[in-house]
């Protein structure tokens, strides 16, 4: 019991220390052909590591922790675009 508490704890300390990590990186969301794409650049480096590396806990939390980043950025992007199409 104690095991488990104290692995949950662990991935949980991962998952915010690598979301905040990720928020750091920059990303064109809408037009991936020009500026940065350092977030892109991590997804598929991840990904990569994954074919490797087949079940790894980290590289599932890493994997989902980028497609909740670029789903958090597309909405905010949306919702300014929506908002500034609006005034």
């Amino acid at each position: 019991m104690t095991i488990d508490v104290t692995i949950n704890e662990q991935e949980e300390t991962f998952k915010n220390y690598y979301a905040s990590e990720l928020r750091k990186k920059k990303q064109q969301i809408n037009n991936n052909n020009r500026g940065f794409n350092e977030l892109e650049d991590e997804r598929r480096q991840v990904f990569q590591q994954a074919i490797r590396t087949p079940g790894r806990r980290g590289e599932v939390i890493k994997k989902e922790e980028i497609e909740k980043e670029f789903t958090r950025r597309f909405k905010e992007e949306n919702m300014a675009s929506s908002s500034s199409h609006s005034q």
